[in-house]
């Protein structure tokens, strides 16, 4: 009995020793480890959830928190936030950071359609290569514009004057393919929000399938400063994918009780909808009028309107019973020959 007491006493020493320095271990691996912080999810009732955010759907979250993954509806989260890692000391701040971190962004739950980053300036070129292919064709039975992708989901802003009284809409996406680009031609696209005080229109693409949506980061108009450089990319009298260049004229021009980012970059009947890009490839503007016969006059909604818009955009919500939706048909020409009807002139007889 003596001996068996003995070596339980052993047990419980060895297990209390080697608990010790499990513990230090952890302790001091918690302590060496990379300065990450886990992606916190908080909760509207106030809890607040740490763990991986392993994807974001339109109407869901996924956190794996270690134990078990959750599922967690967007409907209940204030907001949530990506955890931000330090990044290496070899990384060369000179280089267009295209896989930008969207951990350097805070957004609210209702904010989190659209995307932001950090972006270091480059050149135009390389910011063309990177984003072009976010900017789309919009089309409707009035005419051509132009629009672009803020997130992978197929969500996209145009001008409201591109589809004004229209439903029967268009999207064609330009894709990089060998020796050129592709083109991608969407049908079913749904109007989500309209705000034509603003000009501005929430469009979906639908059944994109397998097709990757690019899709381009939002600004801050607080960030830009008058006589920055800036391009535009659209589609100007239906000429595609055109690129114009200039710089901010003015950040603040005012038309009637808004205001406008006022650039000398060339803006045509096309490029309506159309991103206005800063040099590190951030949408700062959405182009919407120009002046054909006096060149170096273009204007722009400030990004941050279309924020306001995207996050607002349960109260701009497109309504189809609205007596301003639907097809619109076009009028007949009217008629050439001015003569009575013979049809007219039988019944006369008849009669």
């Amino acid at each position: 009995m003596i001996q068996e007491g003995k070596i339980s006493n052993r047990v419980k020493f060895c297990s209390a020793v080697i608990s010790f320095f499990l513990f230090v271990s952890l302790v001091c691996g918690l302590c060496l480890a990379p300065d990450v912080l886990g992606d916190t999810v908080v909760l509207k009732e106030g809890q607040t959830l740490t763990g991986d955010i392993l994807a974001e759907k339109e109407t869901l979250v996924y956190l794996d928190i270690g134990v078990d993954v959750l599922t967690i509806s967007k409907e209940n989260i204030l907001e949530y936030e990506y955890a931000k890692a330090l990044e290496p000391e070899d990384v060369d701040a000179d280089d267009l950071s295209v896989e930008a971190d969207e951990s350097q962004s805070r957004h609210a739950a209702t904010s989190r359609l659209y995307r932001t980053a950090d972006l270091k300036k480059t050149t135009i070129e390389k910011c063309v290569d990177e984003f072009s292919e976010a900017v789309v064709k919009v089309s409707s039975p009035a005419g051509v514009g132009s629009g672009f992708f803020f997130n992978e989901e197929g969500y996209l802003i145009t001008n409201y004057h591109v589809i004004e009284k229209e439903t029967r809409i268009e999207v064609t996406m330009f894709q990089k393919a060998k020796g050129g680009f592709e083109k991608k031609k969407f049908k079913k696209v749904k109007i989500e929000a309209i705000n034509p005080f603003v000009d501005l229109a929430l469009l979906k693409v639908e059944e994109l399938g397998d097709t990757r949506v690019k899709y381009a980061y939002l600004g801050d108009i607080d960030n830009i400063k008058v006589g920055e450089k800036v391009f535009a990319i659209g589609n100007p009298l239906g000429l595609e994918r055109t690129v114009t260049d200039g710089v901010i004229s003015t950040k603040n021009r005012a038309f009637e009780g808004l205001v406008y980012i006022q650039t000398n970059a060339d803006i045509n009947p096309g490029n309506s909808g159309g991103p206005l890009f800063n040099l590190a490839g951030e949408v700062v503007g959405v182009t919407n009028m120009g002046y054909i016969f006096f060149g170096g006059l273009g204007f722009a909604i400030p990004i941050d309107y279309v924020k306001h818009f995207i996050e607002n955009r349960d109260a701009f919500v497109y309504d189809k019973d609205n007596p301003n939706a639907g097809f619109k048909y076009l009028q007949p020409d009217r008629r050439r020959n001015k003569a009575e009807p013979n049809f007219l002139k039988n019944k006369e007889i008849k009669d």
